[in-house]
């Protein structure tokens, strides 16, 4: 492969010196049980309806590679033989139907009492977390929201809701390898109908690009975020 790239710790160039090839391992982490159909309303007014439904994956993990080894850092373009192409909003909203515009997804790393953002936006009280808790992890999620009790009232929905939702965000827009998703996420939904106004979209393909930067190191092994738009 010719070198398009001028910095010597790309994948791209480290293929021409070594000759070897890469396929990188793919961080995927779907949600994998079906959701409630009394979830389906809230997860509309969440506007998460559409992802929601994402439950399997079917990527090329060498299909991906090759396309990595193609991504330039500076354009934000893959660099093929024929032209340029990238990933767009545009891309983002017909194929995941998130918002792609309104008020920009930002937050802090660490979230101020913790257990009480918990306790009131899932209904669950955090068991040896304490001031300290930071992600939830999608065993626990799935182990405690997979099914809804046949007599689970308006709020209790609501707070499965936002649970399928806290998975769907960190197991297909933004999954990493520590198979958790961040509680920052979760004061965004606290009001049912203020999430929708928030610009999902531009995130994951913010944090997308993000990856596809890191990634195009050559010491690099795994790639996450939402490797179902490529």
């Amino acid at each position: 492969m010719a070198s398009f790239i001028t910095e010597t710790n790309h994948t791209s160039d480290m293929i021409n010196v070594a000759g070897s090839y890469r396929i990188l391992r793919c961080c995927v982490n779907s949600v994998g049980y079906l959701s409630d159909p009394r979830l389906m309303p809230y997860l509309d007014a969440f506007g998460f309806r559409s992802t929601a439904m994402i439950r399997t994956f079917d990527l090329k993990y060498d299909l991906i590679s090759n396309l990595v080894e193609r991504w330039h850092p500076e354009t934000h373009t893959f660099h093929l033989l024929c032209r340029e192409c990238t990933i767009t909003l545009e891309d983002v909203a017909l194929r995941l139907r998130l918002p792609i515009d309104g008020s920009a997804i930002t937050g802090v790393s660490i979230v101020s009492e913790p257990t009480a953002l918990f306790y009131d936006l899932i209904g669950r009280s955090l068991v040896g977390g304490g001031d300290k808790f930071t992600s939830l992890i999608f065993s626990w999620l799935k182990a405690n929201f997979e099914y809804l009790f046949s007599t689970a009232t308006e709020q209790e929905v609501m707070c499965v809701a936002r649970a399928y939702i806290m998975h769907t965000i960190g197991g297909v827009h933004m999954p990493n390898p520590n198979n958790k998703v961040h509680l920052m996420y979760l004061s965004l939904l606290s009001d049912l109908y203020a999430a929708r106004s928030y610009c999902w979209g531009s995130a994951v393909l913010a944090t997308l690009y993000r990856k596809l930067f890191q990634t195009t190191k050559h010491y690099a092994v795994d790639i996450g975020r939402c490797l179902v738009l490529l």
